[in-house]
This record gives C-alpha cells, structure tokens and sequence, in this order.
C-alpha cells in the first residue's frame, strides 16, 4: 500500500495526523489494497467488558483466540471479566489468567479482578493486594446483591483508586426471566425479565457511590430508566460512568427470532428502550460502547430462547455494525462513534492510547460465522450487510491482524 493512499480519521490535529502516518509507514507493504482506492487509519479500539473464558472455560473461548477476534474488530486493548475458574479474587488466582495472557495475547488484555470470592458475594476478594494488577474491579454475570457488602466494596475501591464495574440484577425480579418481559414474550409464552430488575440496582450503586465517593461503572445499560437515573447522577456529581452494547443500540425486542443467537443478558429490550439509549449516547449520559463479547459453545446455543446459555460474541462486527447502522445513517457522527469506541474507554479506565487500524470504509461484507476468529460463532446479525472492513491491527508496534489478500 502506498502511504498517499492512506487517510487519518483519528484526530484532525497536524500532529496527531503525522504520528498515525509515521506508525503506519513501516506497515504499509503488509497491508492489502487497491491502487485506485483511500484507506483509513482509525485509533485502537478498547473494549472493557469481554469474556475470554480462560482459564476454566477454554472450549468456548481462549485468550489467543479472544484477542485475535478482537485485533480482527480493530481492537488494540481489551479488559476481561472475572467469571473464570478460579475467579481471579486473589493475587494466586488472577495468575493463572495473567501467565496466559502473558504468553498468547495478540493485543494487550487487561484483566478484572473479582469484587468478592468466587464471585458469591459473600465477602470481599483481596482487593489490596490485586489493585496493582487489576483494572478494576467486577462481579460480572452477577449483581452484588447485598448492599453493605456493596458499600463495603466502593469504600475499599475508593481507598485503592480503583473502578467497581457492576453487573446490576436484582436476583429477586428476575422470575426464572430469559428474555425482556414485553410484547414478544406475551404473545410467545416466554418468561420475561423486567426492566426494574436493572434500574433498581443501578438506583441503590447509584446511591452507595454518591456515599463513599467511590468511582462506579455500569455495565451494559439496557434500560431507558438506567439511563435516567445515571443522567441525574452525573448532575449531581456522582463519579459515574456507563457503557452500553451494540445489540442494545440496534435492535429490540420486536427483532426477537426463536434462536439462541439473541440471547443475552440483559435482554433486548423495548423500540423505547432502545431510542433512549440513542439519546444517551448523543447527550453523553452514555460514555462508552462495550460489546460484552461472550461466547459459548455451539451446543450451548442451540437450544433455543428458552434453553441456551446467556451471550453473544460481537467483537469482530461492533464497528462495521454501527459504522453502516449509525453513521452511515446520520444518527451518531464518526467522530462521536471514536470517542465512544477508542477515546472514552481509556480515558475512564486508565489505558495508555495505543495502536491503530486500518479500513477500507466503502468495502462492503455480509457477516457469517465461518469468518469469525473467535471460538463463539452465536450473533443475531448474521447475513447483515455492513460496509467497513478491516485490512490490518498494529497494537503494541506489532501486527496483530492483517487480512489475507
């Protein structure tokens, strides 16, 4: 590829623009083209919520596996959450997962350690002593559902300067729920699970947060009362912030098919839910995209609503998917869609700015799983058309990913 070929979407700095060109240079040859054609250079995406399975769960996912998807989505930083075995909840623990980072990551990985042991929440994990190595701090896949073990968990986090990121359920509200209790799941006798089960935990973290002054993270908001309530945080000065998914921001619970490819927790909500984390996004209530990359067997998923396993994969489709549905469409701009991808996230979190991509933006590809890098094959946008491909991923001076000519 000729470096005249190549354009920088990152920043519209002189500066900015010089050091992508200059990062990009030594890689120019390896990178596939047209001669008639503009590439353009995009800032490594983070994601901060991903499940790569190991160690515990390797037949669904592994590091190596996990982190060539994500340099494959233009990827360059990735943070994983802590439902492994054995959960990452002491120093001993959270080195089984980082020896293999270590020797198989293609891209920077930076791991969660636990809020509590073994994820019960039943008492703290030694957060002391992970704080140096953790990013942050995380019960994902579950609500801390006690509050004082909660508040006991921000003072600590606050004293360490340290993110609790939260998976907010209240186990209660849930009902033996699957997916969102709405239109589809009345008129196909399915159990619903309820948008409060959501917000009335992100109400009480809320709350704890404004307390012990700690910094909160949300995870995966999928409701249109979450997004109010951290809106009204934020004004009052609350140290919050709040990610959401691409499944949430594109489809609702009328795109439901009678398939574990839409699966997921929290559920596809509401056309309404849906709208509101639009303007969440827009308005900056929303600071950030995670695709909560969660990937199962093909026997897990193949047993219908009902019966499959919870998650979807989403890191080698984020950005053509909301590249073609959004900016494509004029509802989020392209420099907006870079803050909430690459920007945002390592800002909040602390990760050094690293790495870039490189795209032919007016190429155009149906999403199949036989492309996908990762173990997980299981997402509900499959045959979607989407324009945007990724020709290569230098995270870390090194290649990551280059498509194959």
């Amino acid at each position: 590829m000729d470096i005249s070929q190549v354009e920088v979407l990152a920043s519209e700095e002189s500066e900015v623009i010089e050091k992508y060109l200059a990062e990009f240079a030594p890689f120019a040859e390896s990178v596939p083209c047209h001669p008639d054609k503009t590439y353009y250079i995009l800032p490594g995406f983070c994601d901060v919520h991903v499940h790569f399975r190991e160690p515990g769960f390797s037949y669904k996912e592994t590091i190596k596996t996990g982190t060539a998807a994500a340099a494959h989505g233009g990827y360059t930083a990735v943070c994983t959450m802590p439902n492994l075995d054995p959960v990452p909840d002491s120093l001993l623990h959270l080195k089984a997962q980082t020896d293999i980072i270590e020797r198989d990551a293609r891209i920077p990985v930076y791991p969660y350690g636990a809020i509590t042991r073994g994820e019960k929440g039943e008492e703290l994990s030694d957060m002391e002593a992970l704080a140096p190595k953790a990013i942050a701090f995380s019960d994902d896949g579950k609500g801390v559902q006690r509050e004082e073990m909660m508040y006991r968990a921000m003072e600590q986090a606050k004293s360490l300067g340290k993110i609790i990121a939260a998976h907010c359920e209240v186990n209660e509200l849930l009902k033996g729920g699957y997916i969102h209790d709405g239109a589809y799941a009345a008129a196909h006798g399915h159990r619903g699970i309820s948008s409060e089960s959501e917000y009335r935990e992100i109400e009480r973290d809320l709350r704890i947060a404004k307390e012990t002054g700690a910094a909160f993270h949300v995870c995966h908001v999928s409701t249109a009362e979450s997004v109010e309530l951290i809106r009204q945080a934020k004004a009052e000065g609350v140290d919050v912030t709040c990610e959401t998914a691409p499944h949430y921001l594109l489809l609702d619970d009328k795109d439901l098919r009678e398939s574990g490819d839409f699966k997921m927790n929290p559920p596809l909500r509401s056309q309404r839910d849906r709208e509101y984390l639009i303007i969440g996004i827009l308005d900056g209530t929303i600071d950030m995209i995670a695709t909560d990359h969660a990937p199962h067997s093909r026997e897990e998923k193949s047993r219908g609503l009902a019966g499959s396993a919870f998650g979807i994969v989403g890191l080698e489709t984020a950005f053509p998917l909301l590249y073609t549905r959004l900016v494509n469409r004029g509802i989020v701009s392209f420099r907006k869609l870079i803050d909430l991808m690459a920007v945002n996230p390592r800002k909040r979190f602390g990760i050094e700015t690293d790495g870039f991509s490189v795209w032919d933006l007016a190429a155009r590809e149906v999403i199949y799983k036989k492309n996908f890098l990762s173990k997980g094959k299981s997402t509900p946008f499959l045959r979607e058309k989407v324009k945007g491909v990724n020709l290569c991923t230098v995270a870390r001076g090194r290649v990551a990913y280059v498509k194959s000519k």
